[in-house]
């Protein structure tokens, strides 16, 4: 990503500085974590899954953290091209319990492929990236910020002191980093969160869906969110900035879901999810899965909708070129909220 823009899709050149600089402490904290064991991550994953336990043909994806049942339908028709496409393999998916589960599955060769952005920022020498994924015609997405639709009082950020916030899982760019350094720049006091507890308000990290949920349930009084998740409960026809209106995919798809929100804060556009496969694993098939990836379009992955699929929901047509350098501003956020990627 070339332009380096602030949250509020402003130049944040100097804040960007500013916030490294007096970040509480640079508190470190290992993103795929020692905190985190590795039975831990064979739970999260689990049990026993690829490679090491069901012969050297299958390939195990790991999906991003969140609802498996929901995970597993949005990315079939990426499983099915693949086992379509690429012969002497059969392509699995599984979906970790959070992301601290990704890399101990990972090392341990439980795992063949990823396609979270924390794993490869906080390991880039223990990863090759095929790409970034595109839908929509955007390699692009968005961390919002919403609350219900009668919230008067919340306007952005710096309203949220003294509030209750839901967020996804710790480590998701969209659900919490994005957010926290949003709230970190608007003089807000996030305290050891994403880790810990933050001072200037209470808050709750589940995954995307759940935080939704939990304002729906009056049990918080706004969520952090992305794109694909949020606007759906946007009423249709909601004013939206420029950038994006130029880069979102998910735009026609307000007033989809309920119940309704309002969104009061958009973060620049972020680099959509990498898919990367493990450096470890060394066979044939490796290769041709980016080939595959890359090589794919809209026409090409329609024929492997599953029956009744919603196209709304389809994460991937196709792989842009990417390398670590293109998630730079995501970098400079973990650290900014006290995730030292690579460490």
């Amino acid at each position: 990503m070339s332009d380096r823009q602030g949250d509020t899709g402003q130049d944040a050149s100097k804040s960007d500085s500013n916030s490294r600089t007096e970040s509480v402490g640079r508190r470190h904290f290992v993103a795929a974590g020692a905190a985190t064991a590795l039975t831990t991550g064979l739970a999260g994953c689990g049990g026993v899954i690829g490679s090491s336990g069901e012969g050297e043909n299958t390939v195990t994806m790991l999906l991003t953290p969140g609802t498996p049942a929901d995970a597993r339908r949005r990315y079939k028709p990426v499983q099915n091209l693949l086992n379509a496409e690429i012969d002497g393999a059969t392509f699995e998916m599984t979906v970790p319990t959070d992301y601290s589960a990704i890399l101990p599955a990972l090392e341990s060769e439980q795992a063949e492929i990823g396609m979270d952005d924390v794993t490869v920022l906080a390991n880039p020498d223990k990863m090759d990236i095929y790409g970034s994924t595109v839908t929509g015609g955007s390699a692009f997405y968005f961390s919002l910020m919403v609350v219900p639709p009668e919230e008067s009082e919340i306007g952005g950020p710096a309203d949220v002191e003294g509030r209750t916030w839901a967020f996804a899982d710790r480590l998701s760019t969209s659900g919490s980093i994005f957010a926290l350094y949003a709230l970190q720049e608007a003089g807000l006091d996030i305290g050891e969160a994403p880790k810990g507890d933050p001072v200037d308000f209470e808050g709750s990290w589940t995954d995307h869906d759940q935080a939704l949920q939990r304002v729906a349930a009056g049990q918080a009084d706004g969520a952090t969110t992305w794109g694909g998740n949020g606007i759906p409960h946007l009423p249709e026809g909601t004013d939206v900035p420029d950038r994006v209106e130029e880069n979102s995919s998910f735009l026609d798809t307000m007033g989809t879901e309920t119940p309704e929100f309002k969104a009061v804060w958009w973060s620049f556009p972020i680099p959509k999810q990498p898919m990367y496969a493990r450096r470890t694993w060394e066979s044939d098939i490796k290769q041709e899965v980016g080939e595959v990836l890359r090589g794919s379009d809209k026409a090409q992955i329609e024929e492997h909708y599953p029956e009744d699929y919603n196209e709304d929901e389809l994460p991937f047509t196709t792989l842009t070129d990417t390398s670590i350098e293109d998630y730079e501003p995501i970098i400079e956020r973990m650290n900014a909220v006290g995730i030292e990627p690579g460490e």
